[in-house]
């Protein structure tokens, strides 16, 4: 018989034991209990694990919820019921859970911004085309045309028009803002659903620029924050909406040449006017 494999056999298999039986102790010593209500919250989220609500992820979320440093209305994806959801999870009020929207603030098409002279030819990308030359248009503040904004919405809910001009389908929109983070221009905000006024244009040259690199660009004229009385501020030659003081009912829409400050919607009827 051969005592060596015996020998080494019975050493392996004691060695085994002994680290099991170490293992399990410190198992017994060192476990952290994890809060039943993490699951429980967890399990209540849509699972789009998109970040839009400033964390890693859906289960991060759950436990910055239950930890305190969460609110329970935080996740955009879910809306109004997940949060009710959580709430109850939670035993607290839900409390106004309004759904937020990217819009987006330019409106400097292929037919409104004027083209360079040279053509641009590389990769259809807003982040390529940016770093790159600058994108084909003249403006160096509007859309860049690339569709990075459509690529990174997870849920389909962008898509590029005929104009070249990223558009939102609020049925499908969760609001999660990743067409914010995706967007080298920062032309796209995040808001409530029923705000309904906006500058939409991000040029800050000066007004003869302006004109002539783009139909629809924001003059810096100032009509709309004379007569404001401080809902609108002119900042570095662009007009910068204070929301906290609006009154739509003092800015003179029709007064601004080329429509930069605008409603989104037509209230009498409700339509989608840009």
């Amino acid at each position: 018989m051969d005592y060596t494999f015996l020998i080494a056999l019975t050493t392996m298999g004691g060695l085994g034991l002994i680290f099991a039986g170490g293992l399990a102790l410190a198992d017994r010593k060192l476990r952290v209990e994890e809060n039943p209500l993490i699951a429980k919250v967890n399990e209540a989220l849509p699972g789009a694990n998109c970040g839009g609500c400033g964390k890693a992820g859906c289960y991060d979320f759950a436990v910055n919820v239950v930890e305190g440093s969460a609110p329970v209305n935080g996740c955009p994806v879910g809306g109004t019921d997940t949060a009710q959801a959580v709430a109850l999870i939670m035993g607290v009020d839900a409390g106004n859970n309004i759904k937020m929207i990217p819009r987006i603030h330019c409106r400097g098409g292929n037919s409104e911004a004027v083209k360079k002279m040279v053509n641009y030819y590389g990769p259809i990308s807003c982040s390529a085309m940016s770093i790159v030359s600058g994108g084909d248009k003249m403006c160096y503040y509007g859309c860049l045309g690339g569709g990075d904004c459509v690529t990174a919405c997870p849920f389909d809910a962008m898509v590029m028009n005929n104009d070249g001009i990223p558009e939102v389908i609020e049925e499908l929109c969760t609001g999660c803002g990743m067409c914010v983070q995706a967007c080298p221009r920062d032309i796209i905000e995040m808001h409530p659903i029923d705000r309904n006024v906006f500058i939409f244009c991000r040029n800050h040259d000066d007004p003869r620029t302006s004109k002539d690199v783009c139909a629809v660009a924001c003059l810096g004229c100032g009509i709309c924050s004379r007569k404001s009385d401080g809902g609108v501020e002119m900042v570095d030659n662009l007009g910068v909406i204070n929301y906290s003081l609006l009154d739509e009912s003092k800015i003179p829409f029709d007064k601004c040449k080329t429509g930069a400050i605008a409603k989104l919607r037509d209230v009498s009827n409700e339509e989608i006017v840009n």
